[in-house]
Order: structure tokens, then sequence, then C-alpha cells
């Protein structure tokens, strides 16, 4: 089962309004859709992974232990921080965020 925290829900909306109105390429509403639904398909798949990488980065670790890195394109890698609890296959996610407010 995943979760969202509300943080980790904010962001989505974030990231839908920050894709719809965003200056330097505003994308059209069925694109913006098409991609969160993607993100939060990743998501909602982090309960079936076999592998659970370690938060590696300072600024992810104080959001949670675990991290996914879903490269949506060239540019663009999206980091889904979430604790995972082993006992009953369950995951919390905390926050999402992009490679371009993440420093390596």
């Amino acid at each position: 089962m995943v979760y969202y925290s509300k943080t980790a829900q904010n962001d989505l909306i974030n990231i839908f309004w920050g894709l719809l109105t965003w200056d330097k390429h505003p994308l059209e509403y069925n694109h913006v859709s098409s991609y969160l639904d993607d993100i939060r398909d990743v998501c909602n798949n982090l309960d079936h992974l076999s592998y659970h990488s370690k938060v590696k980065l300072l600024l992810h670790k104080q959001f949670g232990d675990n991290v996914y890195t879903y490269r949506r394109n060239k540019n663009t890698t999206w980091y889904i921080i979430y604790d995972f609890d082993e006992s009953n296959n369950t995951v919390y996610v905390k926050h999402i965020m992009p490679n371009h407010t993440s420093s390596e």
C-alpha cells in the first residue's frame, strides 16, 4: 500500500500548476495531466519494488529514508523520497522534488 504525506500531496499540486503555467514552455492541460499521472503511477508502484534505495543527499535525508529516482527526460529527474515499512509492505511518500532543486 502507498500513502502520501500532506507535503507530497502539495508537491503534486505544485507540479501540476508549475507545468501548466511554466514561463519557459507552458504545457497543455492534457499533457500536464498525463505527466502527473505518470509520476503518480511511479509512486503507486513503489511498494512492488524488490529493492529500496537509501537516500544519499543531505537535502533528501531530512524528508525520508528511501529515494526513488524517476528520470522523466534528459533534463528532468524526479526524486521521490519515502519511508518503507517492510513489516507490512507499506510506502509513505514524503516528498517529490525535481533535480533542479536538489544539489548532488
